[in-house]
This record gives C-alpha cells, structure tokens and sequence, in this order.
C-alpha cells in the first residue's frame, strides 16, 4: 500500500509484511472527507505516501478538491448498495456523520460489510469518554468493532477547529462564542495533530492494534480565554457568551441543526461546566513525538477564517 519508495509498506494481502515491497496497492478509506477531520487526514496519509480513497456522497462535485492523486468514491451509509464499490481499500478511517444518530443501521452494517471484504484495519473517530457513555452513538460503534480484530480507536476532546467550524458563524456575525460549558475548560485537540496520528498508525497498525487512546492538546483553557485568543488575532473583540442549555438548543434549531445533531452537541458541551474535558493527556504528544499544537497556535495558522464569511457546505 503507497509508492514504492523503499519504506515499510504495510495491510499486504496475505496477511505478510515485507520490507520495501508494496504487496498491496489497495488505498486507506477516509470517510467524512470532505469536512475537516477528513481533509487533514488526507493531507497526512499523502505526506506518508500512502494511496487514499476519499468516500463523498457526490464524487463528480467533490473530485476537484482533491486531485489526481486521491480517488473520489460514493458512500451513503444509509444506502447499503454503495458499500462493496466505496470500500476497496484494506484499510479506513471512520467517522460518524454529525447527522446520523442511529449507527444500529448505518455504521455498524458498514463495518460487518468492509470486514467481510477484507480490511484488515479500521481507525474509527470517536469522541473522549464514549468508552463509558451510552448515550453518544459512538459509544455502540466502539463496542461492535470490539467483537473483532483490526482497529484502533482515537477519542479526541473537542478541537480547537470547532471554532473555525461550528463557532464560526456565531464569531464572524455576532462577535461571540455561545455554548453551554459555563466556566468549563477544555483541552482543545487540533485536527491536524490528530491526522498526523492517524497516517502514523495506518503506516504501523499491529503496535496500535486493538487500542484505544484518549487525545488532549496540552494545556487547557476555558471559553473566555480562547474568546481572547481569536479578539488579539483578529484585532476586534470577541466574547464568551454562556449559553443556557434551552437558550442554546433553541440557537442551534434556528441555524438549522439536525435534532439528532443538536442533542449530541448538547449533551458534550453541557458536560465541559463538570470538568469532563479539563483534563490534559500526555498520549497525543507521545505518539507524535513532539508537542501537539495550541488553540493559540490554530488561531493564529488559520485567522483568515473569520475575515470572510462562511461558505455553503458541498458534499
């Protein structure tokens, strides 16, 4: 799997590793690849060198975001009959689409369906805690890649990109930061950081094989101090604005949010005012092997991304 460049080529067919040789030419799915999660992870695993698949619900539309050197395929996880053409790869990153609650129908037959076509490794995005909490899907996700082998699960805290995402349209138009965390702090994971992770277990799965890591950046702020990270970058101000939880159900309703999505965002956010997303980790930085990025340090790479207003999501 990737050029052949002399490294460590890895996921060979017969279930051989070999040394400087390709034994399988078949690419790493990404799926989500075109939100920000997806795009970073791209971006690592082609650095590696390593073939990618990038699963879209419109490859005609999508293809040119990636170029030749990534192959655009359709996958519906609602639609059952996309998955044998989608997969191909012995390899993929996995994330649950925000809009899906009811994985029972939708992931989990994706799973059983890519590993009865062969993939070997699975690294499935999840979120911090959802070993032991039940009522975030991916809790059920975790537990059925469990029942076999060949994965590896990353359960991230929030990202320091939810700011230049979710956030985003709350800073560019109402110079504000409103979610219901209170005084909670967070120790804000940058997508890129997990992405570098992802290409370096896909490169080297049996040492995370069956694993589980908890993610954090390295240190932990609260709202009103990443509020005055984005007003000293942006040179105007921006506020950290406690939101109630009905106050901020409603919000997210008016933007036009999903139910199923508003009550995730809810539950995870609500959970920051106890301190469920303080605590700092020192896995992520030991697995790259250097220090992982700040929040300041995302603010300031990407501060044109509250300079202009958002653009319409494309598929």
């Amino acid at each position: 799997m990737g050029r052949r460049q002399g490294r460590l080529y890895l996921y060979a067919r017969a279930g051989r590793y070999e040394s400087g040789v390709a034994l399988d030419e078949r690419a790493i799915l990404v799926t989500g690849a075109t939100g920000n999660v997806g795009r970073e992870v791209i971006r690592a695993l082609l650095a590696k060198g390593l073939r990618v698949r990038a699963a879209v619900r419109d490859p005609s539309r999508s293809q040119p975001r990636f170029g030749a050197e990534v192959e655009s395929v359709r996958l519906d996880f609602h639609d059952p009959a996309t998955f044998r053409v989608a997969v191909g790869a012995d390899a993929i990153f996995l994330m649950r689409p925000p809009a899906i609650a009811d994985v029972e129908k939708t992931l989990l037959p994706f799973i059983d369906h890519a590993r009865g076509l062969g993939v070997r490794h699975v690294v499935f995005l999840s979120v911090a805690g959802a070993d032991k909490n039940r009522l975030v899907p991916h809790h059920a996700v975790e537990q059925h890649l469990a029942k076999g082998a060949g994965w590896t699960v990353l359960r991230p805290g929030f990202f320091a990109q939810n700011f230049g995402d979710s956030y985003r349209r709350d800073i560019v138009e109402d110079g504000r930061v409103y979610v219901p965390a209170g005084r909670g702090k967070v120790a804000f994971v940058d997508v890129r950081d997990l992405a570098d992770l992802a290409a370096i277990i896909f490169q080297s799965p049996t040492e995370h094989e069956r694993r589980g890591y908890t993610l954090t950046g390295r240190e932990a702020i609260d709202f009103t101090s990443a509020a005055a990270c984005l007003s000293d970058a942006l040179g105007r101000t921006v506020r950290y604005e406690p939101a109630s939880i009905l106050g901020y159900v409603m919000h997210l309703r008016q933007r036009g949010v999903p139910w199923a999505q508003v009550g995730v965002q809810t539950i995870l956010h609500t959970g920051l005012r106890f301190g469920q997303a303080e605590r700092v980790a020192p896995t992520l930085g030991r697995l790259l092997g250097r220090r992982p990025r700040t929040v300041r340090d995302y603010v300031h790479d990407c501060r044109d991304l509250w300079l202009r207003p958002p653009a319409p999501d494309v598929p």
